[in-house]
């Protein structure tokens, strides 16, 4: 038997998951909201109750999927190449600066990760990524320590800084 014409190959539907995926956790968040009871008029006085906000936010979430299912159906994505090097080395980079921001100190984490990620996105000069590398966590510091008044989180720089 020939397949009928009308009906979406798994590929094709493929593409309706993610809309399909919102559209059920604005429902959910909507059942949810109106389980919430009543505020007394005393507390809310003229204002919304305060389950009208997500339903707010959900409806319009929901919108915004019929036109994008809309938009998927006119003209569905082209296939999606293959990320780059740079992509997945900067997310090493992030797993590398958790861990020595953890371990270390928040701006020996900032200038290593700078300086390889110079590198990793091309920068060819020794002495440009280095100086972004130093002179970036230093005025990050001087803003943040100075101007903003606020503190870091102690580390090893931090410790022998602050005493």
């Amino acid at each position: 038997m020939l397949p009928v014409t009308g009906a979406p190959s798994p590929v094709k539907a493929r593409i309706y998951v993610v809309p399909g995926i919102i559209t059920v956790f604005s429902i959910v968040v909507i059942w949810l909201s109106l389980q919430l009871e009543l505020s007394p008029p005393m507390i809310v006085g003229k204002s919304m109750q305060p389950r009208v906000f997500p339903i707010f936010l959900m409806a319009i979430n929901l919108g915004l999927v019929v036109l994008l299912t809309l938009q998927l159906h006119r003209s569905p994505p082209a296939k999606i190449p293959i990320e780059p090097y740079q992509t997945w080395g900067s997310m090493v980079l992030l797993v590398v600066f958790y861990g020595l921001t953890t371990s270390l100190d928040l701006f020996i984490a900032i200038a290593v990760v700078m300086f390889l990620m110079c590198f990793l996105w091309g920068e060819k000069r020794i002495l440009v990524a280095l100086t972004t590398a130093l002179i970036t966590p230093l005025l990050i510091f001087l803003l943040f320590d100075f101007v903003l008044m606020i503190r870091f989180p102690r580390g090893i720089l931090l410790n022998w800084y602050y005493g």
